[in-house]
């Protein structure tokens, strides 16, 4: 589910989690946008080491794990593109409201049609961290809507900054076709330059007309928002931990993940235009676990023993 994160690729790990990606001398401490800055630091640090994030920034993402994190993302962001519709003329939030460029609702439910078929609404559901998340959401929308600015900024600022680095990771990962499907949550067709979008985002929210206690209370939901990102995350890296590797292609693993796949005895070169056969060794062990073919064996060597105990006769 992560995508509150920013960074460039091939950058340093600890700096993905960052919004800011220059310096704005325009800007007041005072300002909200510096205020969240500043007031979310520590939330970024222990977002960004969790071990999922930091599992899915080197790639460590099994495909079955990615489908439940935009199932996440999916619930999420329609509780709260539910409640921004609901807000969109409330003065507290409508300065904000930018449907056309960030709604990502649609973006999720392509994704969702991808790895889950034209009938996937009756394959997925709510976790239970997802639906403490879902519930604050609607709690902010429906009581607290001057609230509902950290949550928006706690994702949209994300997807447009380290979203766009997770976007090339899992695509790469997961082998995911080059024309965009399954990743359609990462694209923001109505964006054409994201910095300079950020920028009038952050300037919008310095512009609400908002009491210092009130700023205050936003910098806290915006932890809170954090928190909750987190206990999805943490939820998705328990799934991901019981998850076996023929949940992730839905086939025979061809190597553990552990150790250097070059030191098998079998392991061969990558040929020109096609993809390394992988270990047999591991291969013919993973064909041995599955329950078909350990009844063909338990039946061969029970034929096998019958033949010994007659010919000893």
């Amino acid at each position: 589910m992560p995508s509150a994160m920013e960074g460039s690729e091939g950058g340093e790990e600890g700096e993905i989690l960052r919004y800011e990606e220059t310096e704005d001398n325009n800007v007041s401490p005072t300002d909200l946008s510096e205020l969240l800055k500043e007031g979310t630091k520590e939330s970024h640090d222990r977002a960004e080491n969790t071990q999922f994030v930091k599992d899915f920034l080197k790639g460590r993402i099994k495909k079955e794990l990615f489908k439940l994190a935009t199932v996440a993302l999916y619930f999420t962001y329609s509780a709260l593109e539910e409640e921004m519709d609901r807000n969109k003329d409330n003065p507290v939030f409508a300065p904000l409201y930018f449907p056309l460029e960030l709604h990502r609702r649609e973006a999720l439910v392509k994704d969702l049609k991808y790895f889950y078929g034209e009938d996937w609404k009756e394959k997925i559901q709510r976790s239970e961290a997802t639906q403490h998340y879902v519930d604050r959401i609607h709690h902010v929308g429906q009581h607290e809507p001057e609230l509902l600015v950290a949550h928006a900024y706690t994702r949209y600022m994300g997807d447009l900054s380290g979203g766009q680095v997770l976007k090339k990771v899992a695509q790469r990962a997961l082998k995911l076709p080059s024309t965009e499907e399954g990743i359609q949550f990462y694209m923001f067709e109505n964006i054409s330059n994201a910095q300079q979008f950020k920028q009038l985002y952050r300037a919008r929210m310095n512009a609400l007309d908002l009491d210092k206690n009130t700023k205050e209370r936003i910098v806290e939901e915006a932890n809170r928002a954090f928190r909750f990102n987190m206990q999805v995350f943490d939820e998705l890296d328990k799934i991901g931990r019981s998850l076996t590797e023929e949940a992730q292609d839905g086939g025979i693993p061809v190597h553990d993940g552990k150790g250097d796949i070059r030191k098998c005895p079998y392991y061969a070169d990558k040929l020109a235009g096609t993809a390394a056969p992988g270990c047999p060794y591991h291969a013919a062990m993973a064909l041995a676990k599955q329950p078909l073919v350990q009844l063909i064996l338990a039946a061969c060597i029970a034929v096998a023993a019958g033949a010994a105990a007659w010919y000893i006769m």
